[in-house]
């Protein structure tokens, strides 16, 4: 680094990956902020989005790259490209292109669900509920 400069300050990319070779990246809609979906990059997948444009991420549960919607059609093309202060998260802004899904259900966004406390204060239950629009409070 440059005298002076910190990681809050530098202008140098360097992403911080964990001990398992991940970097936790976040999806949200350019146009609304709701957010889409969260999966993990591998360098290789933070690599590539940046070279195509697209996003990309590295599965898990498959252990592959992957390219979001190459089998939907459903790509996420990135608009924005952001990381945090100390570059250990990735915040990609980006438009889903096909039919406007984010999820693999078919669902605009992943996070389609809320938790609520149940009646009598008994487990948390999920219910179903629309992303809100930007001139609808949360």
């Amino acid at each position: 680094m440059a005298d002076g400069e910190t990681d809050e300050t530098t202008l140098s990319f360097r992403p911080v990956f964990g001990p398992d070779g991940l970097i936790p990246a976040i999806v949200t809609d350019p146009a609304s902020g709701n957010v889409l979906m969260f999966a993990y990059m591998n360098e290789k997948a933070l690599a590539e989005t940046i070279a195509s444009g697209f996003a990309h991420f590295w599965s898990r549960s498959r252990a592959k790259l992957w390219k979001k919607g190459d089998e939907s059609g459903n790509l996420l093309k990135v608009v924005e490209l952001r990381t945090d202060c100390d570059q250990d998260v990735i915040w990609i802004a980006a438009e889903v292109q096909g039919d406007g899904v984010a999820c693999h259900t078919g669902a605009r966004s992943c996070f389609y669900r809320r938790v609520v406390q149940a009646t009598g204060n008994g487990t948390p239950v999920l219910e179903f509920a629309d992303l809100p629009t930007p001139t609808t409070p949360a």
